[in-house]
C-alpha cells in the first residue's frame, strides 16, 4: 500500500486467489498486438458522457508545486516525487538517481548496501551541476518512460533537462548561451571527457557546446549528455553508443505470453544505452546486453546499446471462480453450512471504496461458490444483494445524488475518487487495490448478465480509465498507477518520500488486473482485455521478481535475513509493512486476496514452504492473516493442503478477515485437489 496512513487492524486485507469454474484461457485466441498510446482502449465519447453524469468537484489539493500548466498531474509515478509538495524530492530512474537542488540538479548510481532487513540504494548525488540563473524548476512533459524538466530564471527559459528509466543518461539544452558548474570536474583522457565520482566514472559528451575541467560552455541549443560508465567497461566503450533520448513509447503483444517493447527515440535513431532489469535480463528478446553491469535494490543490470528493449513474460489467466468441478457429497454439505453461516453472520456493507470493493469481491465469490454446488436460493439471495450494493455504487447520477458509496470526478487531480476516502484515496493512493475489488466483483457477476453489464458500464468503466486509460487524455494519464519499466504498479499518489516511491500489496495489484480482464470481457471489450492480460502479465513478473521469489543467487541478496521484501520503494527494499510487525503480516500482504486468478503464487513448491515458515514462525496459523497464510501453504501440493484443510476447519471465526469467509477458504482448499 501506499503509505504511512496505513494504519491496519487485522481486517485490512482480502480474499486469495487460483483454480477456475470455467477456465478462461490465459490471453485472446489469436496474437494480439497493440501499440501503446495509439487507439484508445476505451471509447471516448461514452468515457466523456459518464463523466458528465456523475459530475465533477474540485479535489483535495495536492500541491503540484513544479507542473506546468496544462498538464494532467502525474500521480502515482516513479517521478510524482519530483512534482507534488514544497519540497522536490528525490527519484530513480534506475540505474541512476536524481534530485533537485536549489541551484540545480544532482546524479548519480546508488550504493546498493544490504542489511538484514533492508537492501537500500538511496538517492547518491555523486555529479552536481549548477544552472547560472535558476529560479525554479518545472516538469514540462512526460511519456512512458521519460520526464522533461524546465530550468527558468526569474525572467524566461534557461533549458530543458531530460532523465528516462533505464537510461544512465542526462541530458541538459540549453535554451540561451550559458555555462554550467559541474563538479567533481572532468578531465580528457583517451578523447572522452571523463571524471571518478564516488567509485564510478562518468563519461560527458557536448553538441554545440565544450566540456572544461568543472565547467560545460553551451551555446542556444547545444547541449550536454552525461553518462555514467557501467562496471565491466570503459567510459570509450559507452560514450559511442550514447545519443540523447528525445521521448520513448511502449508496444505489447499478447498470445500464450506477454511481450514488452520499451523504445527510446534518438536523433536520427541512433543507437543509445538502456539498462535492464533482472526480470528483463532473465527473458530479453533480441538484446544482447552485454556492454556492462550496474548494481540495484533489484538486483544486477545490464546494459545494452539499441533504441529499444525487449522481453517476455508469462501470461496468466483471469478467472471468475473456483474449479469445484469434483466435490465429494460431504465436502458440498459443509460449504453449504458454512455458506449459511457466513450469511447469517454478514455486516452491512462499508462505505469507503477499500473495504466497500473488498466486500463485493468476497460476495461475488460467495455467489460463485453457491451457484456451483446447487445452493440455488442462497445463490439467488447472494446475487440479488451484490447486484443491488454494484448498482448502488456505479449510479450514474454518482455523488450528485449521494453522500457515500459514489464517485466524482476529482477536476483537481483529473481522476475518479470516492466519496468516502481510505487510507489516502483521495491523495490517489491505491486506487488500483480499491478499484480492482470492484471490477473484479463486476466481472463475476456481469458475466453472463449482459444487461448488467450495459447498466453499470458507465461508472465501471470510468474506475478502468483511471487507473488504466490508454492513451492519455486531458482527463485521465496514461495508465496512472503503471510503470511499464518496472512492470508493476507505485501506490502512492504523491511519493513524500526521499526513497521515491512505493508499492507493499504487489498481490492485489494483479488482482487489479485481472479484475480489469474479468470486466472487460464481461463488457466485450477487447482492446481493454488485451491491455488488462499485458499489465496482469508484468505485475505478476514483477511480484515474483521482486517481491515473492527473486533469486537469492544475486549479489544483492547477501547479507538479506528474508525470504520476502513487503515494500518495495525506488530506493530500497524493506522487510516490513506499513501496518504490522509481523512477519505473518509481511507474507499475508503479498498473496491476499488469493483469488481464483493466484496462479502466479503457485511456481515454486520450495519457496513457498521458505516463506511460510519465515511467517508462522512458532506461532502457527492460529493468528492474523492465517487464513492468507493456509491458502498460500496448500499450494505446495497434496500433503500440504490435507494440513491447511484441517487446520482451516478449527480457524476461530475472528481469525477470517472480512475480505474473504469460511466458506471461501474451504472452497479455496477443496479446489486445489483438482489442479
Amino acid at each position: 500500500m501506499g503509505g504511512p496512513r496505513h494504519v491496519l487492524a487485522f481486517a485490512v486485507v482480502g480474499a486469495l486467489l487460483l483454480a477456475g469454474c470455467t477456465p478462461a484461457p490465459a490471453a485472446p485466441s489469436a496474437p494480439t498486438t497493440r501499440e501503446g498510446g495509439t487507439d484508445p482502449v476505451l471509447d471516448e465519447g461514452e468515457i466523456s458522457a459518464a463523466l458528465d453524469g456523475i459530475g465533477s468537484a474540485p479535489g483535495k489539493d495536492l500541491d503540484a508545486a513544479r507542473l506546468a500548466s496544462g498538464l494532467v498531474p502525474p500521480t502515482n509515478r516513479w517521478f510524482s516525487g519530483l512534482v507534488f509538495g514544497a519540497t522536490a524530492q528525490p527519484v530513480f530512474p534506475l540505474p541512476l538517481s536524481f534530485g533537485l537542488t536549489p541551484n540545480g540538479f544532482a546524479f548519480g548510481v546508488p550504493d546498493v548496501v544490504t542489511s538484514e532487513k533492508t537492501i537500500m540504494g538511496g538517492y547518491r548525488p555523486s555529479v552536481q551541476v549548477t544552472v547560472p540563473g535558476l529560479a525554479t524548476w518545472q516538469v514540462t512533459a512526460y511519456d512512458e518512460l521519460s520526464v522533461t524538466l524546465t530550468a527558468r530564471s526569474d525572467t524566461g527559459v534557461l533549458g530543458t533537462l531530460v532523465i528516462a528509466e533505464g537510461s544512465p543518461l542526462v541530458t541538459y539544452t540549453a535554451a540561451a548561451g550559458q555555462t554550467l558548474g559541474v563538479a567533481p570536474a572532468f578531465a580528457q583522457s583517451g578523447g572522452v571527457w571523463r571524471a571518478e565520482a564516488e567509485g564510478r566514472a562518468y563519461a560527458a559528451v557536448a553538441r554545440n557546446g565544450s566540456v572544461a575541467s568543472g565547467s560545460v560552455a553551451l551555446q542556444p541549443g547545444g547541449r550536454v549528455t552525461w553518462i555514467a560508465v557501467p562496471d565491466g567497461a570503459d567510459a570509450a566503450d559507452v560514450v559511442a553508443s550514447a545519443a540523447a533520448i528525445t521521448g520513448t513509447s511502449v508496444a505489447y503483444a499478447v498470445s500464450d505470453r506477454a511481450t514488452t517493447t520499451l523504445r527510446y527515440g534518438t536523433d536520427g535513431d541512433a543507437p543509445t544505452l538502456v539498462a535492464a532489469l533482472p526480470h528483463q535480463a532473465a527473458n530479453l528478446v533480441g538484446s544482447a546486453c552485454d556492454l556492462g553491469t550496474y548494481p540495484s535494490i533489484l538486483g544486477t543490470m545490464r546494459l545494452c546499446a539499441g533504441t529499444e528493449l525487449a522481453w517476455t513474460s508469462p501470461a496468466w489467466p483471469a478467472r471468475t471462480s473456483l474449479d469445484l468441478g469434483d466435490l465429494t457429497a460431504d465436502e458440498t454439505a459443509e460449504l453449504e453450512r458454512a455458506l449459511a453461516d457466513d450469511l447469517a453472520g454478514a455486516a452491512a456493507y462499508p462505505a469507503d471504496t477499500y473495504f466497500g470493493g473488498k466486500a463485493l469481491y468476497r460476495d461475488a465469490q460467495s455467489y460463485t461458490i453457491a451457484r456451483q454446488i446447487g445452493a440455488d436460493d442462497i445463490a439467488a439471495d447472494l446475487r440479488q444483494k451484490v447486484t443491488a450494493e454494484l448498482e448502488t455504487w456505479t449510479n450514474p447520477a454518482g455523488c450528485r445524488a449521494a453522500s457515500e458509496k459514489c464517485f466524482f470526478y476529482d477536476s483537481t487531480t483529473s481522476g475518479i475518487v470516492g466519496r468516502t476516502a481510505s487510507f489516502g484515496s483521495d491523495e490517489f493512493n491505491d486506487h488500483h487495490f480499491h478499484y480492482g475489488y470492484f471490477l473484479y466483483a463486476a466481472g463475476v457477476m456481469a458475466a453472463d448478465d449482459p444487461a448488467l453489464a450495459e447498466r453499470i458500464a458507465p461508472v465501471m468503466n470510468l474506475l478502468a480509465a483511471d487507473i488504466a486509460a490508454s492513451p492519455a487524455s486531458e482527463r485521465f494519464p496514461q495508465r496512472r498507477v503503471f510503470d511499464v519499466y518496472a512492470s508493476h504498479s507505485w501506490a502512492s499518489g504523491t511519493a513524500p518520500f526521499a526513497d521515491g516511491n512505493n508499492q507493499e500489496s504487489a498481490s492485489e495489484a494483479v488482482t487489479a488486473w485481472s479484475g480489469l480482464t474479468l470486466w472487460a470481457r464481461a463488457s466485450g471489450n477487447t482492446a481493454l482485455e488485451t491491455e488488462a492480460i499485458w499489465m496482469h502479465a508484468l505485475e505478476a513478473q514483477a511480484a515474483n521478481a521482486y517481491w515473492t521469489d527473486f533469486d537469492t543467487a544475486d549479489p544483492v541478496y547477501d547479507g538479506f535475513g528474508h525470504t520476502v521484501t513487503p515494500l518495495v520503494f525506488g530506493g530500497k527494499r524493506d522487510y516490513a509493512t506499513w501496518f504490522s510487525a509481523e512477519p505473518a503480516a509481511a507474507l499475508a500482504i503479498l498473496v491476499l486476496p488469493m483469488s481464483p486468478s493466484s496462479d502466479h503464487l503457485a511456481v515454486d513448491p520450495g519457496r513457498i514452504a521458505a516463506n511460510v515458515a519465515e511467517a508462522v514462525g512458532e506461532k502457527g496459523f492460529r493468528q492474523p492473516y492465517g487464513d492468507y497464510l493456509l491458502m498460500y501453504s496448500a499450494l505446495q501440493g497434496e500433503q500440504q493442503r490435507v494440513a491447511a484443510l484441517a487446520a482451516a476447519r478449527e480457524l476461530p471465526a475472528d481469525l477470517i478477515d472480512d475480505g474473504v469467509s469460511r466458506t471461501y477458504l474451504l472452497a479455496w482448499l477443496f479446489g486445489l485437489r483438482q489442479r
